[in-house]
């Protein structure tokens, strides 16, 4: 590999990593809103621990699914601010 190509590949590599440092929520103004994600859309694991990562909702509205909303509208959506109660 050549210098420039070395940089570009630094920078590149740089610029990804800063960017998947910041989390979705880093401004303050979300909060976790369950029962209101389609499936395939959730933001992260399921509350209940059924699966540990985004997009691998397979229902539409599950209580235990969230999507990050802006804070104060989660109930205007029809979800709830907080998880479901047990498994």
């Amino acid at each position: 590999m050549t210098r420039p190509s070395t940089a570009l590949l630094a920078t590149a590599l740089s610029a990804t990593l800063a960017l998947l440092a910041v989390p979705a929520h880093a401004a303050g103004d979300k909060e976790k809103c369950y029962g209101i994600a389609k499936a395939g859309h959730n933001d992260c694991a399921d509350a209940n621990g059924v699966h540990s990562c985004a997009g691998q909702a397979k229902a539409d509205n599950s209580p235990s699914e969230w999507k990050y909303v802006a804070k104060g509208t989660c109930e205007k959506e029809g979800g709830k601010t907080t998880p479901p109660k047990g498994k």
